[in-house]
């Protein structure tokens, strides 16, 4: 049977990869997104360029704070599952503007749980974020750590939003899997995001500027890994589990820049400046939680995800 999928923020770096995932497998997908100008919107409408001739797709442009839309998607489409990746994205930006990521964030995600009860749809797939950690001494994180002293507002509409998915649960019997991330990289990622902005910078002779001494060190995930758990979710979506979805190793701001350097063949002008307000110090997913109940199996390394990361990019994207 052909099932429909809601993927809010669909026109976006991981939504647009399952969009062309599903379609691959011969399902419908409803894209909800507002094409907001925190990057540019050419970008995300290139991402579903393929998508937009294929009959099982439909864009839908509208803000997820938008009731009146969602309310439109519901009733017009039999959707089965909600994927929910749509959001206000950046640690540092939400320390400037804390209202617009409460509002987009919180409220959004609110009005999409609301108009699925309304609806009678129960199955959401919500993507929340390693970020909700902050600076956790323990290492690797787990999903039974307290999280309850983010650094960022970004962090913290991040952790409401789990909780809010609680609630739908608890309340109205929901199946939502809440899949935190670990820093996802690869083909059409964020242009501010790290490995995309430095593979840019050097590139075009650029300086890169690293923020603090080098020696944090992220769990990068590439977009085939994540793409992968988000599609193991939707199969074993049941009851409400929080869940990690990381490469489970960890790589230093310097080696980064390094693994760069090789696989362009261009050496790095960096600049170093202080550590900025809401950045955390390190991210290391336990993965074992999301090994168990999916089946997860993160499979690509960080120095194979740089080098088809830059061919991607040399290929003109």
């Amino acid at each position: 049977m052909t099932t429909t999928t809601l993927i809010t923020g669909g026109a976006g770096f991981i939504g647009s990869h399952l969009t062309n995932a599903l379609l691959d497998r011969g399902e419908r997908v409803i894209c909800l997104d507002n094409f907001d100008s925190f990057y540019d919107p050419a970008l995300k409408r290139s991402n579903i360029a393929q998508a937009m001739k294929n009959e099982r797709f439909t864009l839908v442009e509208g803000d997820i704070r938008d009731r009146s839309v969602i309310d439109g998607i519901f009733k017009d489409h039999a959707v089965h599952t909600v994927v929910h990746l749509a959001a206000r994205a950046g640690v540092r930006p939400s320390i400037v503007s804390p209202e617009l990521y409460y509002d987009v964030n919180v409220r959004g995600t609110l009005n999409i749980l609301e108009a699925m009860k309304q609806a009678g749809v129960r199955r959401m797939v919500f993507a929340s974020s390693s970020s909700v950690y902050g600076n956790n001494p323990k290492v690797p994180f787990s999903e039974t750590d307290a999280v309850d002293n983010p650094i960022s507002p970004y962090a913290a509409t991040k952790k409401a939003c789990e909780l809010l998915c609680y609630n739908y649960h608890h309340l109205y019997q929901f199946d939502i899997f809440c899949l935190r991330f670990f820093t996802v990289y690869g083909p059409r990622q964020r242009p501010e995001m790290a490995i995309h902005q430095f593979v840019r910078h050097v590139m075009e002779g650029k300086e890169i500027t690293l923020f603090g001494d080098g020696t944090s060190r992220r769990d990068y995930t590439n977009i085939r890994d994540i793409l992968a758990g988000i599609l193991l979710s939707m199969e074993h979506l049941s009851g409400f589990e929080v869940l990690n979805l990381g490469e489970h190793t960890t790589i230093s701001l310097r080696d980064l820049v390094s693994a760069i350097e090789r696989h362009t063949g261009v050496a790095a002008k960096t600049r170093f400046l202080p550590a900025q307000p809401g950045d955390v110090e390190v991210t290391y997913a336990d993965i074992s939680k999301a090994q168990r109940i999916l089946g997860y199996a993160p499979a690509v390394a960080i120095d194979d995800g740089i080098r088809d990361f830059v061919q991607w990019y040399r290929s003109g994207r």
